[in-house]
């Protein structure tokens, strides 16, 4: 019975660790994909990083969370940080300046 604890903590380790790199790749990936088909002049509108700086992060952050590095290591977790601000951050304000409500 003493050897049974371990082996279950494991499993629960390994599934919480699928979790997050699927979590990690989705987001990653969902942001590489609509900073690339994105024009370029909408990042200088809003006064971000320059296109080219974003698909260069999100593609560097995503390789290297596929080549192993995984989503608990440092570059999995700059890599979802990453994501996250350009999702939460660059791409709302990306689609309010196509849809005609931003300030420029």
């Amino acid at each position: 019975m003493a050897i049974a604890a371990p082996i279950f903590a494991f499993a629960v380790q390994d599934v919480i660790q699928l979790i997050l790199l699927v979590f990690a790749l989705v987001v990653q990936g969902v942001a590489l994909v609509h900073a690339v088909t994105q024009r370029g002049d909408g990042f200088a509108a809003l006064g971000t990083l320059p296109k080219g700086g974003w698909v260069a992060i999100l593609a560097v952050c995503l390789l290297l969370t596929l080549l192993g590095f995984g989503p608990i290591s440092l570059f999995g977790l700059i890599g979802i940080a990453a994501g996250l601000i350009y999702l939460l951050d660059v791409r709302p304000g990306l689609r309010d300046l196509h849809d005609g409500r931003g300030s420029w």
